[in-house]
């Protein structure tokens, strides 16, 4: 079995190589979260098919980006910052992130200036999401969720993490998608300082603070995203006009390649097209 490529930024960003294909490209694709591993954004790679070089890329102390040497030993310091460092080490980036991955991004300003393109996928242009996704939840309770929620509270480890993720399942993938899903994330790493960062420092305050106006950019939306609302995009002028396009997947949930990877690639497709 060929050895994974593997690189780290000097804050410990870790890049893996996913795949090569001909292309000038260099595909950075975030996971979401936090707290999951960039193992989640695996099948999405394969899907998407892109020209150049993809790489999953973990923040330092994000999903089994931990306790290794390039890891230093106050890994949220910078968060979500040291992506720009990602960015720094490559040429021809084109950024694609998932949910709070694509919110990183977006909150790095920096980035603006390394990308040739840019692909958000089931995130958000502020933190107004977290309000829609707690109404669609008190309307559609999971049992399941309640009790691991609970013991989440009491217990606030990976482990508990992994069993509140899984529980709610329901919410995240069509019904088409959902044993898929379920597998998917039952696989995954699981970072519970993680997503103390986030509800400490981030997910309340978040708000877009670039938006690409001179690269060409793609917005990927499932049609029942019941997680990040996806029409929040439609108040936000700068993401509503060129260089920007959106692909609303029908049917699909907030993991949208699971429930239609060819509709997906497509999206990417005509983001490629236009990138050259």
């Amino acid at each position: 079995m060929a050895r994974v490529r593997e690189r780290w930024t000097r804050s410990g960003v870790r890049l893996r190589e996913a795949a090569v294909r001909p292309g000038r490209w260099n595909w950075l694709f975030v996971p979401g979260g936090p707290g999951l591993g960039s193992e989640s954004l695996a099948d999405l790679v394969r899907a998407v098919d892109v020209p150049g070089r993809s790489w999953l890329v973990d923040l330092p102390g994000d999903g089994s980006n931990r306790a290794l040497p390039g890891v230093p030993p106050d890994p949220y310091r910078r968060w979500p910052h040291v992506l720009a460092e990602a960015a720094e080490k490559l040429d021809h980036v084109v950024l694609a992130g998932h949910s709070t991955g694509a919110m990183f991004i977006l909150s790095v300003p920096a980035l603006a200036e390394r990308a040739a393109g840019l692909a958000l996928i089931s995130g958000a242009p502020h933190s107004g999401w977290r309000d829609a996704f707690a109404a669609y939840a008190a309307g559609h309770p999971l049992p399941a969720v309640e009790a691991a929620a609970a013991q989440y509270d009491r217990t606030p480890d990976d482990r508990t993490l992994r069993a509140l993720t899984l529980a709610a399942a329901p919410w995240n993938f069509g019904a088409g998608a959902l044993p898929a899903g379920r597998e998917l994330l039952q696989g995954l790493p699981y970072c519970h300082a993680a997503v103390a960062w986030a509800d400490a420092g981030f997910d309340a305050g978040y708000r877009a603070r670039w938006v690409p106006s001179t690269i060409p950019a793609l917005i990927v939306s499932g049609e029942h995203d019941h997680v990040v609302d996806q029409r929040l995009w439609d108040a936000e002028p700068g993401f509503a006009r060129p260089p920007v396009t959106r692909h609303v997947i029908p049917g699909a949930g907030h993991w949208p390649w699971l429930d239609d990877p060819a509709a997906v690639r497509t999206a990417f497709a005509e983001l490629t097209d236009r990138l050259a």
